[in-house]
């Protein structure tokens, strides 16, 4: 019985597994309380096992892709990261626009946090620069992937002269971990049943009200950037319906990063979905987790619109050229931001400098932010993941594009990997 029951799971597609996991966390969070605890730890244990594999999985994998490399990979990363760059300072102008429109008002109290902001986007760069030379096992450790990628890049280098046997074996190894990432995704149904279940129970839908109004309008930034701006960017290269990519990408990215609410823990599940939509994996091997670390758009969109909210509240006077410079800082402080769970927030102390708006009151509304989290991070992350895959995805349809061979089945991923 439990052979076939086991051989029904493998076989259902792993969305409606998932919908059938969020109902049942919404269910147990209303109405079996005291059983949030016991489901919680499938949540925590599939995160944990997600961010656990990452940082071996992206090592292993860019190496391989870099000892295997072609230059018609290096001259394919050119677009992504162009439109990962463009895509977060838009996105911060489109936030921008949001906050001027529709002006928030906060109720600045003092929260504890244990956050400390960088000082400024010099400290920022700094971190950023001095991330790359970290002790590559410590970067594995701690998930720094901007060390991550470079450490295993200038790994790959080196391997790029070694034997063809050697070559094989790291082929092999990549093959085997990507393995493993896809037994850890099939546990995803009960790890969001879990993380359903704990967020509704631990935080409870009560905490948003107060905020209702700053809440609508991120989630409303969040959905245009998400359904209008980004498909605009897409269309713009491939000259196709963008929205069934777009979908694909939301659907089979986002609702992971929507629970997990970690751009890192979601590197695996956007490098299966990479595979499923056929892309080049000596792209997006390194393109994924790079996009994990400065394709930012939903941060940029955080930064912008809560700090735009604190000037409002203290009738701090934001006229165009302060504005234009708050969405520079919101793109560079959100390519600087962490890939984990709330990891725009500590920017914003950054972005509230622009406004002469002291640490004691930015870092209030860093306690704001934490309060909205459950669905404000969450909204962000699953839209930072999700155009990771999208991104990547559009720069190389967009060269099938040219050739004339794209046709709207690329655009769909397949069922299994």
């Amino acid at each position: 019985m439990f052979r076939s029951i086991g051989r029904k799971y493998q076989e259902t597609a792993l969305i409606k597994l998932i919908i059938v996991g969020l109902i049942l966390g919404i269910l147990i969070a209303v109405g079996a309380p005291q059983a949030i605890p016991a489901v919680a730890v499938l949540g925590k244990l599939f995160v944990l096992a997600l961010k656990g594999v990452a940082p071996i999985l992206v090592f292993i994998l860019v190496m391989n892709a870099m000892a295997q490399k072609n230059s018609d990979a290096s001259a394919a990363m050119k677009p992504i990261v162009r439109m990962y760059v463009f895509a977060t300072f838009f996105a911060s102008i489109v936030a921008v626009c949001f906050a001027f429109a529709f002006p928030s008002e906060l109720t600045l109290q003092a929260a504890e946090s244990d956050i400390t902001p960088p000082s400024g986007i010099v400290a920022v760069l700094q971190n950023l620069l001095l991330s790359i030379v970290d002790n590559p096992i410590h970067a594995l450790a701690s998930a720094n992937y901007i060390g991550i990628l470079a450490w295993s890049v200038l790994a790959g280098i080196a391997l790029h002269s070694a034997s063809d046997t050697t070559k094989v074996m790291l082929a092999d190894f990549a093959k085997t971990i990507t393995k493993i990432v896809q037994w850890v995704i099939r546990f995803a149904p009960f790890g969001i049943m879990g993380l359903v279940a704990d967020s509704i129970g631990t935080s409870g839908i009560g905490a948003l009200i107060g905020y209702g109004h700053v809440l609508l309008v991120l989630v409303a930034c969040f959905f245009t950037v998400a359904f209008i701006m980004n498909p605009i960017i897409v269309y713009a290269h491939i000259r196709k319906n963008p929205y069934s990519l777009v979908w694909a990408t939301i659907k089979e990215s986002g609702i992971y990063a929507f629970f997990t609410r970690s751009s890192a823990a979601n590197i695996p599940v956007n490098l299966d979905l990479c595979k499923r939509l056929g892309l080049n994996p000596d792209v997006f091997s390194i393109s994924i987790p790079l996009g994990a670390t400065i394709n930012m758009s939903g941060a940029a969109i955080t930064i912008a619109i809560l700090s735009l909210a604190a000037a409002h509240t203290l009738g701090a006077s934001v006229d165009l050229p302060t504005a234009l410079l708050l969405c520079i800082v919101a793109t560079v402080g959100a390519c600087g931001a962490s890939g984990v769970a709330g990891g725009s927030l500590m920017l914003i102390p950054v972005a509230c400098a622009s406004f002469g708006i002291g640490n004691d009151i930015a870092m209030q509304v860093v306690g704001v932010g934490f309060i909205i989290g459950v669905l404000q991070d969450s909204c962000e992350t699953a839209l930072n993941s999700s155009s990771d895959v999208l991104f990547t995805a559009t720069a190389e349809f967009a060269e099938r594009a040219k050739e004339g061979t794209l046709t709207a089945e690329d655009l769909v991923p397949s069922h299994e990997a």
